[in-house]
């Protein structure tokens, strides 16, 4: 799992090492780390002897960072200036290292970037805000356009905590955080400046609760739920869907879609598209509704394609099971409504729904997802899965979850139906509502990219339905767990 800490857990966990270390001794290693990085960067390119590398050096140790391992590039062969953006609060260890490598300090800053075969941005670091001053905004500018940007801790100009990006900020290929992942390197808009992120193990250990976590494959594999010899389709549980509309039998369709794959043991659907839906999956079990007399479910999905069916709202809200509300759904619901609810409530909104769920516009979610989806949270009191370039799940229970898998290609029409359909099964299957959201997310994210293929190409929301099994064999399973144990 990555775990994501906040700057001042960070700063926190950096104080309490140096007071055990010699002085300088947790630059050396961040530098030793930066610099290995950069080696490999450049020797698959052209090599490290001769090459030229250019620093951006900003004030504060993160420049620090920069100058030191710009100096072990330099002792390598490599030809490195720096550029200097404040001179007079340069860090001055740093620069008489890099200078007694071989290192210079760069006057033609624009030529030397030009001609850079790799630019390290060390221009602000963690404890920035808001976007790059217009001298650092134009040579990042400069960079981007001229070689590899590798970005020290993180991208000058976003915010570590949160991801937000407040004007100009680097655009990296790579970016090199030291002792901790820091909220914004998995969050967009940030995320998507970051570039590949390694990360360089220096010893910190923060005491603190992540800020945020991105679960990996065993994580995930671990909340799958596996039917046990004694299993039936009702022990596996039993999923409900209302969805679609006589406009929108997709959404029906879809939903139904992901439900089937999702590890549930059968499908409830209630609507007016049951012939669509049994022309393609005939093991679905339909009901006309209302939903309460459909028969027994674990968990209802609600909201799909269903225009202005208000009273199906009210009556799935009313079930004490846990409920997936989505797409329509939403634009049915009040806090109050949904605080009332004994049963966990899953809400799943694009950044439209969100807003307006909110009470603000788009723009504004898309700038500050991580604090919408807590907001969206708190709010009504139920578990919260912010869709978009970082998908992102939030309750009051722990650290906001990222995430990793997706594709820009699964923006296509009808994908969120089968999001709904897969984690309302895992809902089914006994998963909390957080829980449940992740891993539908991942699977979900991860079956795109297998039906986009390893060159990437447009998909369907039905492609990426029929490559959920392939996403959850290639998670596979470690300590699995019969469906429906405790948790």
């Amino acid at each position: 799992m990555r775990t994501a800490y906040s700057v001042a857990d960070v700063r926190a966990a950096e104080r309490e090492l140096m007071a055990h270390l010699p002085e300088g001794a947790l630059m050396q290693r961040a530098a030793a780390g930066l610099a290995a990085v950069c080696v490999r960067l450049l020797s698959a390119a052209r090599g490290v002897y001769g090459s030229r590398v250019v620093l951006l050096v900003g004030s504060g140790d993160n420049g620090g960072d920069a100058l030191y391992a710009g100096a072990r590039l330099a002792r390598r062969g490599a030809a490195v200036g720096a550029v200097l953006l404040s001179p007079e609060r340069a860090h001055a260890r740093g620069l008489a290292a890099l200078r007694a490598a071989g290192g210079t300090v760069v006057d033609g800053a624009e030529r030397a970037v030009a001609r850079a075969d790799l630019v390290v941005d060390g221009i602000v670091g963690i404890g920035g805000r808001g976007g790059l001053r217009p001298r650092a905004a134009q040579l990042a500018a400069l960079a981007a356009e001229s070689a590899p940007v590798v970005a020290v801790d993180l991208p000058s100009g976003v915010d570590a905590d949160t991801g937000e990006v407040a004007g100009e900020a680097v655009r990296a290929d790579v970016t090199v955080t030291f002792g901790a992942y820091k909220p914004g390197l998995l969050i967009d808009p940030a995320r998507e400046r970051a570039g590949v992120v390694h990360h360089v193990d220096i010893g910190l250990a923060p005491a603190a609760e992540p800020a945020a976590e991105a679960l990996q494959h065993a994580e995930v594999a671990r909340l799958l739920p596996v039917p046990s010899a004694e299993s039936d389709k009702y022990r596996r549980g039993v999923v409900g869907v209302v969805a679609g509309s006589a406009r929108y039998p997709g959404a029906a369709v879809l939903a139904v879609a992901g439900a089937l794959r999702g590890g549930a043991g059968a499908v409830r659907y209630v609507g007016p598209a049951a012939g669509e839906v049994l022309a393609r999956f005939p093991e679905t079990l339909v009901h006309a509704g209302p939903p309460h007399r459909a028969g027994r479910v674990q968990a209802w999905v609600i909201g799909p394609g269903i225009g202005d069916e208000a009273d199906a709202v009210d009556d799935v809200l009313a079930a004490e099971v846990p409920v997936l509300v989505d797409a329509d759904g939403l634009r049915f619901l009040t806090p109050e409504r949904v605080r009332a609810r004994t049963a966990g409530t899953l809400l799943t909104p694009h950044a439209g729904e969100a807003a307006a769920l909110l009470g603000t516009d788009r723009a504004e979610v898309e700038a500050g997802r991580l604090r919408a989806v807590r907001e969206l949270a708190a709010r009504f009191g139920a578990t919260a899965l912010l869709k978009g370039s970082t998908t992102l799940v939030a309750d009051a229970t722990g650290p906001v979850r990222t995430n990793p898998t997706g594709t820009g290609w699964l923006a296509t029409a009808g994908s969120g139906d089968v999001l709904s359909g897969v984690t309302g099964s895992l809902l089914a299957a006994g998963l909390t509502p957080r829980d449940a959201a992740s891993a539908g997310a991942y699977l979900h994210g991860l079956a795109a990219r297998f039906a986009a293929g390893p060159d990437g190409a447009p998909v369907t929301a039905m492609q990426v339905a029929g490559r959920l099994a392939a996403a959850w064999r290639d998670v596979g399973r470690r300590e699995p767990r019969p469906a429906g144990a405790a948790r």
